[in-house]
């Protein structure tokens, strides 16, 4: 298998932190995502990816697969052990809930697409940009505490072991503190943070830091 990755992308980290849970070993294509000149826009990767986003699997049987959330369940579903869902329906339908509430809700207003068009279209400069990603990040991570704080499932998101809703949390709560943010307003997620920093899955494949 392949992976068009971004050391940067907290999408990507969800893949490679899902990858070292099931201690999958990849062929790893950096693909750049920031600027005019990223590999992300150019037409040779628009080919294989219509999206221009990252991550994308290219699979053993030449299939290629997009969005963190659709690799992570085909993962899941090839290589079940350790599996990353929790036994239950309802826990399954919790820990998927957790992992859209990150993707769609959070992530989906900070990539570098969104902020080019918040600069050239809405005339956002760079201080209006980074309020207009606080104010998602901060709104959407109170929402996901009060869901875990909530349920209180266990240790982490869903349960007593990470599942998809920490491996989607992780990345975005690293990028949070990233951006300003002490975890501790939301001391759900603060707890299942420092748990999971002590996963070498999770710690070694979080999101880098923006040059």
């Amino acid at each position: 298998m392949k992976l068009y990755d971004n050391e940067v992308s907290s999408a990507a980290s969800r893949v490679r932190i899902a990858l070292a849970l099931k201690g999958l070993e990849v062929e790893r294509q950096p693909i750049t995502i920031f600027g005019e000149a990223a590999e992300s826009r150019q037409p040779d990767y628009r080919r294989l990816n219509p999206q221009g986003l990252v991550p994308a699997l290219l699979t053993e049987s030449g299939e290629l697969l997009t969005q963190s959330l659709a690799i992570i369940e085909y993962l899941d579903e090839i290589h079940p052990e350790p599996p990353l869902l929790p036994p239950t329906p309802e826990a399954r339908a919790f820990a998927r809930s957790v992992a859209l509430a990150v993707a769609a809700e959070i992530h989906a207003l900070l990539p570098p697409r969104v902020a080019a068009y918040l600069d050239a279209n809405l005339s956002l400069d760079e201080a209006g940009i980074a309020a207009w990603r606080r104010h998602w990040v901060g709104e959407g991570l109170a929402a996901v505490e009060s869901l875990i704080a909530g349920r209180g499932a266990g240790a982490f998101a869903a349960g007593d072991r990470p599942s998809l809703a920490d491996i989607f949390l992780f990345p975005q709560a690293i990028g949070a503190e990233r951006m300003g943010f002490d975890l501790a307003q939301w001391p759900a997620i603060a707890g299942i943070v420092t748990k999971l920093r002590a996963i070498p899955a999770f710690a070694e494949n979080a999101p880098a830091a923006r040059r």
